[in-house]
């Protein structure tokens, strides 16, 4: 199902490194997603580790993201935003 809701993804790769003077993320505001119930609808899709309440979803094979969010709270919602994949 096609979406759109204004979700925060960090950049997949960032310019600046982390730590403890810098722990901004670069990001991106995403609107345009698709929404599925279900983690298997996507092949090849893998999940961080919870960040707060957020499990960030990434590209199994080269483990490339996030190209995706899911909330923890809502189990039946995992949005995939559309300009972090190639759809045809």
């Amino acid at each position: 199902v096609y979406s759109l809701r204004e979700l925060f993804l960090p950049s997949m790769r960032q310019s600046t490194a982390l730590g403890p003077g810098n722990s901004s993320v670069e990001g991106d505001v995403l609107q345009e997603h698709w929404l599925v119930d279900d983690m298997y609808t996507f092949e090849n899709v893998g999940f961080t580790k919870n960040v707060n309440s957020i499990k960030y979803l990434t590209c199994a094979d080269c483990e490339i993201g996030p190209i995706g969010w899911h909330s923890l709270d809502d189990s039946k919602s995992f949005y995939i935003a559309l300009k972090r994949v190639k759809h045809e």
